[in-house]
């Protein structure tokens, strides 16, 4: 009779934290090509730089979740913004709206995370912050902790669907 295999939870919920940190990722560099093609010029480069940071950012968690012995999830084909985005005033706040929702998964990262890891998170989660602080002109008290407020729930990227921004 074959032996069962048991994967220690930690691992699991690290390893499902990386899932949905990437699912974040694929998100927000879809959600980047948007906001590139509606900015104004003075703050396309700062789309530019956004892009590339998460870009860098989905290849480091892909490579961790595959070291981790997990198979890194794709990007879908699409996803819904969470509102329309006709101009670029919107464009601001939808860049500002997935690095938010960027750090919250990070924030989820950070807490099923030890050591370096840990670290490595806390220091993606804290980026993310500062991409939303330069978007938005302000910061929140708690990055990636806003998302909680309401009922104390997990971010919307670790439970939401996979094409929702």
């Amino acid at each position: 009779m074959p032996a069962e295999k048991h994967e220690n939870p930690e691992r699991k919920a690290e390893l499902d934290a990386l899932q949905n940190a990437l699912a974040a990722e694929h998100a927000a560099l879809y959600g980047y090509g948007v906001v590139g093609a509606r900015v104004d010029d003075g703050r396309r480069e700062d789309a530019q730089k956004g892009y590339d940071a998460h870009r860098a950012r989905r290849d480091e968690l892909s490579r961790r979740i595959t070291a981790l012995g997990g198979r890194p999830k794709a990007a879908a084909a699409a996803y819904a913004l969470p509102f329309p985005v006709p101009d670029a005033a919107a464009a601001v706040r939808l860049a500002a709206e997935l690095e938010d929702r960027v750090a919250g998964a990070y924030a989820d990262l950070v807490r099923a995370s030890a050591g370096a890891r840990r670290r490595a998170a806390a220091g993606s989660l804290r980026e993310a912050a500062v991409r939303a602080v330069r978007w938005r002109g302000s910061g929140v008290a708690f990055p990636g902790l806003a998302e909680r407020t309401s009922a104390g729930s997990p971010s919307p990227t670790a439970t939401g669907s996979a094409d929702a921004l």
